[in-house]
């Protein structure tokens, strides 16, 4: 396919004329979603190296990402790319946010739970959205006032309204191991204040999770802009809330999220509010 719409010059910034080209946007992101998840099918190995102590990089990350730009830039021409490993525009009006494969662990061990997952984002906020799910072969996706998708199916926040009756997840920074007694606090907080806990290792699918129904609420520190974007847009489309933890509004530069179906938000910003001074910022 080819972009329909355009860039246009607007106080010496160039921002995206969405709001005539959101149905060809969201094709582009669809069509490079499927053009990773073919690399991840498809590809021999998975070689392993490592941009940290725990943090992981694969080969099929590499090809993945180099198949999803590819995508984008044909079909968006003009419209810079953010991606994980091989980063791009990481300030600007109009970008697209990309992990290639978030939950590369998981992937790694075979643990089923990974996704593709891209955003594009314009003058600040995330307007078009998709996620793959690639071991259950499901595409989501959603666009700015038009809901949040699976396939054909609405995708609708859960119902639950009380905190102690909640589904949480989280996961941890790649600080981790320096970090691992300040985030056990939060989990210890969770354990006392929710019904269960899961973490599942790729924030990306946790938040499609909120939106789905399936998990009532998440939060996580120290987060990418890639990790949160494309699933902040589903949860609020899908009718749910995204903050910061302390619950004010999102920095998608540096993401300390909480998301829930928005019932039980105030619950989970109240129940943390006596950590947050010990919090990483």
């Amino acid at each position: 396919m080819t972009w329909v719409g355009g860039l246009e010059k607007r106080a010496g910034r160039v921002v995206l004329l969405f709001m005539f080209v959101g149905d060809a946007m969201l094709e582009a992101a669809v069509e490079a979603a499927r053009a990773g998840a073919l690399v991840v099918r498809r590809h021999p190995g998975r070689a392993v190296g490592f941009k940290g102590a725990v943090d992981l990089v694969t080969e099929v990350d590499v090809a993945c990402e180099e198949a999803i730009r590819g995508a984008l830039e044909r079909a968006t021409p003009g419209v810079p790319v953010l991606a994980e490993e091989g980063g791009g525009a990481w300030f600007g009006q109009t970008r697209w946010i990309v992990d290639p494969l978030d939950g590369t662990t998981n992937f790694v061990h075979g643990f089923p739970f990974y996704c593709v997952s891209i955003g594009l984002e314009d003058a600040g906020r995330v307007v078009a959205c998709v996620v793959y799910d690639l071991v259950h072969d499901r595409l989501f996706r959603a666009s700015r006032g038009g809901g949040a998708w699976l396939e054909e199916r609405r995708l609708a926040v859960s119902t639950c309204t009380d905190l102690d009756r909640a589904l949480m997840a989280s996961g941890f920074a790649y600080d981790r191991r320096e970090r691992a007694a300040l985030y056990l606090r939060f989990v210890q907080r969770m354990l006392e204040r929710s019904q269960g806990f899961r973490r599942t290792g790729s924030a990306a699918m946790d938040l499609t999770l909120v939106a789905l129904g399936q998990l009532d609420g998440f939060w996580e520190f120290n987060l990418k802009p890639w990790d949160v974007a494309a699933g902040w847009l589903l949860v609020e489309e899908a009718g749910g809330k995204v903050t910061d933890v302390g619950g004010g509004p999102l920095d998608l530069a540096r993401p300390h999220v909480v998301a829930t179906n928005g019932r039980i938000h105030d619950q989970v910003i109240s129940a943390f509010a006596d950590l947050l001074p010990v919090a990483p910022r």
